[in-house]
């Protein structure tokens, strides 16, 4: 009697960690970052509109500093709670990516380019902090569609980011407080641009975070994972 082989187990479903709670709560935490610059922008008008005063810079140079009047004080609290928001984001976005390169990871069977450490440090270290992040992000989606173009939102994000940057206005090497008070009374439409820049960056990245994970789940459903 001729034996039946027997019949190889099929290979198990990729351990794929949840994406739509962690995009959730990105998009969420962007929203507040864009929330918190356009009051720093507010605030920049603000002081421009007040002008210097009679006193002079809070830094009166030779290590002397006059003491801040109540809108200088007030710009110095909004000033600080962007700061927090905008760490809090820096977290949490980076959350998702982590879940979403895991995920991308398990499904295409293929390590990412880029190291681990890299997700967290690449974001900080001088020169390399001009490409790596955005390498990260878009293997998410190239290592699971390697046949489609990256979404265009990706390119957006990544060179306003870049763009804040240059700005210099609190993200990384930023000026401090006083610094940027000095800024507004001399000039205040620089300031204003970086807002403007670092607000659309916040949007882009938003969008960025709903379609990346839209399709990734999308995938997920259609391949009955």
């Amino acid at each position: 009697m001729e034996q039946k082989s027997p019949q190889a187990d099929p290979a198990p479903a990729p351990a794929l960690r949840p994406a739509r709670g962690a995009a959730r709560c990105a998009v969420a935490a962007l929203a507040l970052a864009g929330a918190a610059w356009v009051a720093r922008a507010v605030w920049h008008i603000r002081l421009a509109a007040a002008g210097q005063p009679a006193s002079g810079p809070l830094d009166q140079g030779d290590g002397g500093h006059r003491p801040p009047n109540t809108l200088e004080d007030s710009y110095h609290v909004v000033a600080s709670v962007g700061s927090a928001v905008t760490a809090v984001c820096v977290i949490v976005f980076l959350l998702w990516l982590d879940r979403m390169r895991d995920n991308a990871k398990a499904l295409s069977g293929t390590d990412p380019r880029y190291g681990y450490p890299w997700l967290w440090v690449g974001w900080v270290v001088p020169v390399v902090n001009l490409w790596i992040p955005r390498g990260v992000v878009a293997d998410v989606h190239r290592s699971v569609f390697p046949e489609r173009p990256l979404p265009a939102v990706v390119n957006w994000w990544w060179g306003l980011w870049l763009a804040g940057l240059a700005g210099g206005v609190g993200i990384i090497y930023s000026d401090d407080t006083d610094e940027v008070i000095a800024r507004a009374y001399s000039g205040v439409l620089p300031l204003l641009a970086a807002d403007l820049v670092i607000v659309a960056a916040a949007g882009a990245a938003a969008l960025m975070v709903h379609t990346l994970t839209t399709a990734q789940q999308e995938h997920v459903a259609g391949r009955g994972y």
